[in-house]
């Protein structure tokens, strides 16, 4: 790509979110910034991932997501979901579940719990649009960016 392209993508800012779902017995995550807000009524959003990422398939397969929200200083949650194992990025967390069966990190700022309603070819990202069932904002805070994680994805890893 145009490095002038990719200078320019990495002034668009993005929030910074735990994406969770479920396979079988086994809680995945990981660290996604790809995400949208697209309707108002149904209320539904949108997370593109890459289709080359673990995630990839379990989302499709489990038929729903859920995106946490998290505070600006919530550091420690961005590093537990870089480790390498599904159990590791979950060892220690609080979780829930509601009618999805998503986890439900209790430690995050906000949650939307999301039932998978359509998915769009991207080139090499899938969008993944999720009717949000259920959500709680539950704590005081700031929602990270990616100027507070410090790293701006530009989609190749």
């Amino acid at each position: 790509m145009n490095q002038k392209i990719i200078d320019t993508l990495s002034h668009l800012t993005y929030g910074i979110y735990i994406l969770t779902s479920k396979q079988g017995d086994e809680n995945h995550g990981m660290i996604a910034s790809w995400v949208s807000q697209v309707s108002h009524e149904p209320p539904l959003v949108m997370v593109a991932i890459r289709k080359n990422r673990r995630m990839h398939p379990v989302v499709k397969s489990a038929g729903a997501f859920a995106l946490h929200v998290l505070e600006q200083k919530e550091k420690q949650l961005i590093r537990q979901f870089k480790l390498p194992t599904p159990a590791e990025r979950f060892h220690g967390l609080e979780c829930i579940t509601l009618e999805t069966g998503c986890p439900i990190i209790k430690q995050a700022l906000a949650f939307m719990e999301c039932r998978l309603v359509a998915t769009y070819d991207t080139g090499d990202h899938t969008l993944f649009i999720g009717e949000v069932l259920a959500a709680d904002c539950s704590k005081e805070g700031r929602p990270m960016t990616g100027w507070d994680y410090g790293k701006v994805y530009l989609g190749d890893s």
